[in-house]
């Protein structure tokens, strides 16, 4: 039997990190080279530019500039391809079952409470329920068609009002149609939500949901999207 190391995993370093961040976004967008190169020679001649017209003129100066120029190109490259994996991510999954629920657990930061576990899940359809609680208040998520989600949304939205009466409760349906919320949108809607409740009343309203809430464990998970593979890889 092999001895049992103690060694913690090596985590990628940031190269290795950056390597595959540009990996994962240029299979979306084939032109980002170009892009990132623009954007580096455009830091450089901005500084160079200014190290010309600021006194006294000067190699060094001139030389100066063009660097702090490249380093902030670099920085300038380094954003736009984060943004653009973020962009890159949400096409990949877009209309794939489990979606919604990955994006309410990576996006929606530390001032709300969320998991990529559905609260309700229509096994034979995939249909899928999830549910976020902040300032905002409670938030419902619907998944899949809008016509098969009536039930599972009304039942959840039930369930939140007996135990968190007074809470705003407000629920989004994701897709491209009337009244649906784009994937890529839906962190920036929910964050948008006016702050109704303070943190104590947060915490509380937490506490109730999950006392009430039935254990899940059992419903079989939408299907369909591994967020391992498809979470824009980021730099540290």
């Amino acid at each position: 039997m092999a001895a049992r190391t103690t060694t913690p995993e090596k985590r990628p370093g940031f190269f290795s990190q950056l390597k595959t961040l540009y990996r994962f976004t240029v299979e979306a967008y084939s032109w980002l080279p170009y892009a990132l190169i623009g954007i580096l020679l455009a830091g450089i001649a901005l500084g160079v530019g200014i190290g010309f017209l600021i006194p006294p003129f000067a190699v060094w100066s001139i030389i100066l500039w063009g660097v702090s120029g490249l380093m902030f190109g670099l920085l300038a490259a380094l954003m736009t391809m984060t943004r653009l994996s973020t962009t890159a991510m949400y096409k990949k999954i877009d209309g794939m079952p489990g979606a919604a629920g990955h994006v309410l657990s990576t996006s929606l930061g530390r001032k709300w409470q969320a998991s990529d576990m559905p609260v309700g899940v229509n096994p034979r359809t995939q249909e899928a329920v999830y549910r976020a609680v902040g300032r905002g208040g409670v938030v419902i998520v619907g998944e899949g068609s809008r016509g098969r989600l009536t039930r599972l949304v009304n039942d959840e939205r039930a369930k939140v009002q007996r135990v968190a009466s007074g809470v705003p409760v407000t629920v989004f349906y994701v897709g491209h149609g009337d009244d649906e919320v784009p994937i890529g949108k839906l962190a920036k809607e929910i964050k948008a939500l006016p702050k109704k409740i303070d943190r104590t009343t947060m915490a509380a309203v937490i506490k109730r949901i999950d006392s009430v809430s039935k254990s899940i464990a059992s419903m079989p998970i939408p299907k369909g999207i591994d967020p391992t593979k498809v979470r824009a890889p980021r730099p540290r």
